[in-house]
């Protein structure tokens, strides 16, 4: 009977989100669009005719935004492990881009050109742990990271979601010695009890 009035509560305060009914009325998937559209806002790193590569993206809100703001000019591909429904303007893959089968499928819709930005809004399942739920999410992390270097160009940017806590400073070292700028953001669209902070990294430099 907990259980079930705890779930009556949490989908009590979701349907009461600001944010999600925002959503809901504006036509976006998800609530985390407007994550996307405040990081944006702070720190400018969406153009128009971009190559972006959305990891993680289902249900699909930040390729909903990323559709819009770069045109039909530049190149969106967002892959997951999940099913996602069509979104006009968004190459969408089904897979695990640490698979090598996914991955060459990834780096075929991408082209030559090289990807201009890195999206990760990817999270682990939280079991409720921090000592299982942190280095889960650190080593997601760690993987948008790798995959940005490997394909991303000179001068590209890397937005990654992270939670705060043990392996953090290491990631957030290793990303000051790759880009120029680093943020640390905390958007207002991010629930106010969430460990949830987003590495807004600008500027990738050639070693």
């Amino acid at each position: 009977m907990a259980a079930r009035k705890g779930d009556r509560r949490w989908m009590q305060r979701h349907l009461n989100d600001p944010y999600v009914q925002r959503a809901q009325r504006e036509g976006y998937r998800s609530r985390a669009a407007y994550k996307l559209i405040e990081l944006d806002q702070r720190d400018r790193f969406l153009r128009p005719a971009q190559c972006v590569v959305d990891l993680g993206a289902a249900p699909g809100g930040w390729s909903q935004v990323l559709a819009k703001r770069i045109g039909p000019k530049g190149t969106v591909v967002a892959i997951d492990l999940l099913e996602m429904e069509p979104i006009a303007g968004v190459e969408i893959i089904r897979g695990d881009f640490r698979e090598a089968e996914d991955l060459a499928r990834l780096i075929e819709r991408i082209g030559d050109s090289g990807v201009d930005l890195v999206l990760s809004d990817m999270a682990p399942n939280v079991s409720g742990m921090t000592a299982v739920d942190q280095p889960r999410m650190m080593y997601l992390v760690e993987l948008a990271l790798d995959f940005a270097m490997q394909q991303s160009k000179p001068g590209s940017s890397l937005v990654v979601k992270a939670f705060q806590g043990e392996g953090f400073d290491v990631v957030l070292k290793e990303l000051r010695q790759r880009y120029q700028q680093v943020k640390i953001r905390k958007p207002d669209a991010s629930r106010a009890a969430s460990r949830e902070v987003y590495l807004v990294a600008k500027g990738r430099q050639v070693r």
